[in-house]
């Protein structure tokens, strides 16, 4: 891919999202849509209380609209069922995160969903993903990163991607606590997508273009996502991410190198699911809170020490990655 194109497609889908910004805060802010703060979390959460969320439809929209505009405008290629599939994915999970962002901010219901509710339209969505799949005879193999190594799963693929769309869509969303927080270690890990689809599958274009577009929109939402933020991209961002990423590693044929790529969502998942079994087995803690980011909080780290020292993490797991894929490859 052209330097031309990479450049264009961050250009566009970060000005979208710059400028829809100043126009849907203070709408959202209008509409009363802002943040309910979880009396369980970090005190000095409290003074987020109000701040506008459901962020995630700026990301969404910006996406969308890029990728679109650079396929129409600027890149001939045919438009193919894996870039209908992403979108698919994104807008299914952002949609689902909507819901429940606004049955918390609209009809003042804290959870939002039930965890059965939300399980049932991430699944719905993860069986339509794969039977599209199925329909255009994707392969069932999975491969060990960096080596000439495969195994076909035949149907057991199938639950393979159930479990990577609803596990990433549910680990995004656990990632998502502070401020800037799920927007740096996103920008990264789709910035690792991008680069190694480009690098080392070039008939990719679309997936490619689609990646930056979220990098694009990402770097654009942390100009009022940052510390403090002004907006937060909500279920409705996080959802939409999570899945998006899944969707990326699974029609690249990178789904082991996911979890390395994405070791932030991991980690952060393993701790809530290390501390619900400790606190159920010996009633005991582990953490001072779980996910893990609220840990160092209630260490005494500020804010943004956490946010920083998650995104170089989040940097360092990236290079392995791509490192992996690329170089050993």
């Amino acid at each position: 891919m052209s330097l031309y194109i990479v450049i264009m497609t961050l250009a566009i889908s970060f000005l979208i999202t710059v400028l829809l910004c100043p126009i849907f805060i203070p709408f959202l802010r209008r509409l009363k849509f802002g943040q309910s703060i979880r009396e369980e979390g970090p005190e000095s959460h409290m003074k987020k209380s109000g701040t506008p969320t459901m962020g995630g439809i700026m990301i969404v929209l910006s996406i969308t609209l890029t990728t679109i505009i650079l396929m129409y405008k600027f890149v001939e290629i045919p438009v193919s069922y894996e870039y209908w599939l992403l979108l698919f994915v994104l807008v299914g999970y952002g949609l689902l995160g909507f819901l429940d962002d606004f049955i918390k901010v609209a009809l003042k219901r804290n959870l939002g969903l039930t965890s059965k509710q939300k399980l049932v339209g991430q699944v719905i969505i993860a069986i339509i993903f794969y039977f599209t799949l199925w329909l255009n005879d994707f392969p069932t193999y999975i491969k060990v990163p960096g080596t000439e190594l495969q195994w076909d799963l035949g149907w057991m693929y199938a639950l393979l991607i159930l479990f990577m769309l609803v596990g990433s869509s549910n680990a995004v969303n656990l990632t998502d606590g502070l401020d800037g927080l799920l927007a740096g270690t996103a920008t990264i890990s789709f910035g690792a997508f991008a680069l190694i689809v480009s690098y080392y599958y070039p008939q990719f274009e679309i997936i490619t273009i689609f990646s930056l577009a979220v990098v694009g929109a990402l770097i654009g939402f942390l100009v009022f996502n940052a510390h403090p933020a002004k907006v937060f991209m909500g279920d409705t961002g996080s959802l939409a991410l999570g899945g998006a990423i899944a969707a990326v590693a699974i029609l690249t044929k990178m789904e082991i190198i996911l979890v390395i790529i994405g070791g932030v969502f991991v980690i952060e998942t393993l701790s809530v699911i290390i501390q619900v079994i400790s606190f159920k087995t010996t009633g005991k803690r582990v953490f001072k809170m779980s996910p893990l980011h609220h840990h160092y909080e209630l260490k005494g780290w500020s804010e943004w020490r956490v946010v920083m020292i998650f995104w170089v993490v989040a940097i360092i797991f990236a290079t392995i990655g791509i490192y992996i894929e690329v170089a050993l490859a």
